[in-house]
């Protein structure tokens, strides 16, 4: 049935009397997929929507047929509206297909995983990062002191920029993902007064959606990315961070449960906060031309910024790749543009390291 939204023509008898495509994707991804609201009272068309989706799905042995894979993948490869998705949405969808054809093989409904003899082409992914994405130091204090600034008098829903320096200042200074700076906790952190500290990560929270996490929250939390439950990630704390946090935890404290950043009842941060909150700092710290640029569009851009920075300074790939908690292979495709313009300088270390004089620069008209 879940195939059903996307793969349509393949994996459905008929179209003849379908809902609404719009009542159809809210039966199926609100009701049956969904194994909390699975057996809850369910509106009266979205009853019938599942009904027939039920009469006029077809076997899962007709995933059996490469022919019917082929056009699965067509179709999970577009957009409700038509168009080509993404290159990175195309891959997550079908390895979720491929999972699904496996736990289908398990179940012996289907005798093997065909997917992979299916002669289809895949959207190509841009794994290395748009260097226009990133900032530097100055425009970065910008953007945190136009952060600060979001405070008004008597509103404390606009005023929510204060809170959100270290927020921020984490992706920039530590490269923390939004999901893990939204889950530090004051234990933590290991601060001395003031210069180089430490940050000990053990937890996330992406946004999930409150209808797809097992306690009703917003976010979900886990353990860190590619990493087992319990294990831990410690990111070096530069002095401007180290002061940052103090400050903060000055100022506003902790949650009840530690957490450094949350919503004005203690609760889970929230997204849309975030965004709206850097989205006014990037009117307020970049001109009109930079604003309208892809510089720094996301919170994201500052974990990317925090990364070259520590390539631009000579930190070797492999600590790099630790620090930031992915693979040194992730790393060289992420910042492949980034590592290539640092040649010179790397150039430059050798020629010292081997006692070479460096050629003198060539003057002009000479």
């Amino acid at each position: 049935m879940s195939l059903a939204i996307h793969g349509a023509p393949a994996l459905l008898r008929t179209g003849k009397g379908a809902p609404e495509p719009k009542v159809l994707r809210r039966a199926l991804t609100g009701w049956a997929f969904n194994t909390k609201r699975r057996d809850t009272p369910k509106p009266p068309e979205i009853e019938r929507a599942l009904k027939w989706v039920k009469a006029n799905t077809v076997s899962v042995s007709r995933l059996n047929d490469e022919a019917v894979l082929r056009e699965v993948l067509e179709q999970i490869s577009l957009k409700l509206d038509g168009r080509q998705a993404a290159a990175k949405t195309v891959y997550r969808k079908r390895a979720v297909l491929h999972n699904a054809l496996d736990y289908a093989v398990e179940l012996k409904a289907l005798t093997t995983n065909r997917l992979s003899t299916v002669k289809w082409t895949m959207p190509k992914t841009a794994r290395a990062i748009d260097k226009r994405v990133v900032i530097n130091h100055d425009q970065a204090k910008a953007l945190l002191s136009a952060v600060a600034a979001q405070k008004v008098a008597g509103q404390p829903r606009r005023s929510a920029g204060p809170a959100l320096v270290a927020y921020f200042a984490c992706m920039y200074y530590a490269a923390l993902r939004p999901e893990e700076a939204a889950m530090l906790r004051e234990a933590d952190l290991e601060l001395p007064d003031e210069g180089w500290g430490e940050l000990l990560l053990s937890e996330t929270a992406p946004v999930t959606g409150a209808a797809w996490t097992d306690n009703g929250a917003r976010r979900d939390r886990r353990q860190l990315k590619q990493r087992g439950r319990g294990e831990v990630r410690a990111v070096p704390c530069p002095p401007p961070l180290t002061a940052i946090l103090h400050d903060h935890l000055r100022e506003f404290g902790t949650a009840a449960d530690g957490r450094l950043f949350r919503n004005l009842t203690g609760g889970d941060l929230s997204e849309s906060t975030v965004g709206r909150v850097w989205d006014r700092a990037r009117k307020a710290a970049l001109s009109e031309a930079e604003y309208l640029s892809p510089l720094a569009r996301r919170p994201y851009d500052l974990r990317h910024a925090c990364v070259s920075t520590w390539l631009a300074a000579g930190v070797p790939s492999t600590q790099c790749a630790e620090w930031a908690g992915h693979s040194v292979a992730v790393l060289h495709q992420i910042y492949a543009k980034v590592i290539a313009g640092l040649e010179s300088a790397v150039h430059a270390r050798i020629e010292r390291a081997l006692g070479v004089e460096p050629d003198p620069p060539e003057r002009g008209g000479e």
